[in-house]
């Protein structure tokens, strides 16, 4: 089972980086170019809609009966999910942060990457959540041209008839897609602290005013 599981991840994670590593430039390409975006959004709707299996068999002829083939495969299907995420991130940065970084002096590349990429980067750890968490469960299909780590587990119940190790196939990668999350969680709580600190400002505002008023919200 252990090997497995590393074979599993050995498959997923790259797939997810990968994925992440082609995402950031396209996305902002699609952010800043608008002429680009449909384009940019269109085709990576359009390689998602191809059945992941059939994607295995169209990459045989270019990376061959190789974990590559399942690793790229896995790659592509991260990038609607993860430039869709980042362009709707970068949107989402208020525009008077980019002007008083430029009014200092900053150039673009420096305003994206200290200013637009921190702020955008909860709604981009998002996106990274669900692609992780999807590419975890689609490399089960892998197993099909032998490399799908505990999908390993499905054909071999499938071709014996045989539950059991259907059952722990699902458990585990299940067990396996929670704790991936739960550690993007922790890493974007990590990354990004002036989200703590905006809704403990938040939060003792909201008790000010309630002291103030006399009243708690359950009064109210």
């Amino acid at each position: 089972m252990t090997a497995l599981t590393l074979d599993h991840l050995s498959i997923a994670v790259p797939a997810v980086l990968f994925g992440l590593v082609i995402a950031l430039p396209l996305a902002v390409v699609a952010h800043r170019v608008r002429v680009l975006r449909g384009l940019i959004l269109g085709a990576s709707n359009v390689l998602f809609t191809i059945p992941s299996l059939a994607f295995f068999v169209l990459l045989l002829p270019v990376t061959g009966l190789t974990r590559s083939t399942a690793i790229t495969g896995l790659t592509i299907y991260t990038l609607v999910v993860l430039i869709r995420n980042t362009v709707e991130g970068l949107d989402s940065v208020p525009a008077h942060a980019r002007e008083a970084s430029v009014a200092m002096g900053s150039r673009p590349l420096r305003t994206l990457l200290t200013v637009e990429l921190p702020l955008a980067l909860p709604v981009i750890m998002a996106g990274v959540r669900v692609a992780t968490v999807m590419t975890i469960s689609l490399v089960s299909v892998a197993s099909y041209i032998g490399y799908g780590g505990l999908g390993q587990l499905f054909t071999d119940g499938f071709q014996r008839s045989y539950t059991t190790p259907v059952i722990a196939g699902v458990v585990l990668t299940l067990v396996l897609a929670v704790l991936a999350d739960g550690l993007l969680v922790t890493v974007q709580y990590l990354c990004t602290p002036w989200t703590r600190h905006r809704t403990a400002t938040a939060a003792a505002r909201t008790k000010r005013t309630v002291t103030a008023g006399g009243t708690t919200p359950e009064e109210a």
